[in-house]
């Protein structure tokens, strides 16, 4: 008879084999195409076996997510804690750097993070939430610790104070000031909006992969947060 730690370590050897075969499925098929069957018949098992230890496709979408948006946050989290604390805008590069790099090593799990939704699948909140909002908490705490306000473009017609509030709430981030908020959101937007074009070739190879185009990003990003010291390069 199996005792309850040999069936809790089976348990976890064939998770972890399940989530090394289904990364390698979702190299080769994307997201859409992902299937509990395929991954069992590479891994060597009766699907029905493989049921007992996962429910289905949206499961094992919900544990590559989950499992990909700790990785970045260790990722990111590392290279943030190495900046001195005093260093808002070192904290932000490093921040923003980071993230391009787990990006462009891992494409295929970006792509299932910030790509097109997956058809079908609704991504559990109360599971991928606290995973998925590592980087933006790391972003937010760097928005309340800097205590100059950030720059406000001449162009920019912001909502009335009631919907800046809205908005805070609606980010979990009451305490946050709304112009603060906007800011940062529009810096993570353009990150993210950067990296997407790069890795998806949104704007055709040959310009996606400049890096003035993310080094410049990351500037605007910068002034963004923090003011008229993040200068555009030249």
């Amino acid at each position: 008879m199996r005792t309850s730690g040999t069936r809790e370590r089976r348990r976890g050897e064939v998770n972890a084999a399940l989530l090394a075969t289904a990364k390698k499925e979702l190299a080769q098929v994307g997201a859409a195409g992902l299937s509990v069957r395929a991954v069992a018949r590479e891994m060597g098992m009766a699907p029905s076996a493989l049921f007992r230890y996962i429910s289905g496709r949206d499961e094992l979408l919900t544990l590559l997510i989950v499992d990909a948006y700790d990785d970045l946050g260790d990722h990111v989290e590392a290279a943030e804690a190495a900046v001195p604390r005093s260093d808002v805008r070192g904290r932000w590069r490093a921040i923003a750097t980071s993230f391009h790099e787990w990006s462009v090593a891992n494409p295929h799990e970006y792509a299932l993070l910030y790509g097109s939704p997956v058809p079908q699948y609704h991504a559990p909140a109360d599971r991928t939430t606290p995973s998925g909002t590592r980087v933006t908490t790391l972003l937010a705490a760097l928005g309340m610790e800097d205590p100059t306000p950030p720059p406000r473009p001449a162009f920019l017609h912001l909502p009335d104070a009631s919907q800046l509030r809205d908005l805070a709430l609606a980010a979990d981030v009451p305490e946050m000031e709304g112009e603060r908020l906007i800011s940062g959101l529009l810096a993570w937007t353009t990150l993210v909006g950067a990296v997407s074009s790069e890795l998806f070739e949104q704007l055709g190879e040959p310009v996606a992969r400049l890096d003035t185009l993310f080094a410049a990003a990351v500037a605007l990003g910068e002034w963004l947060l923090f003011g008229a010291d993040g200068r555009l390069p030249a």
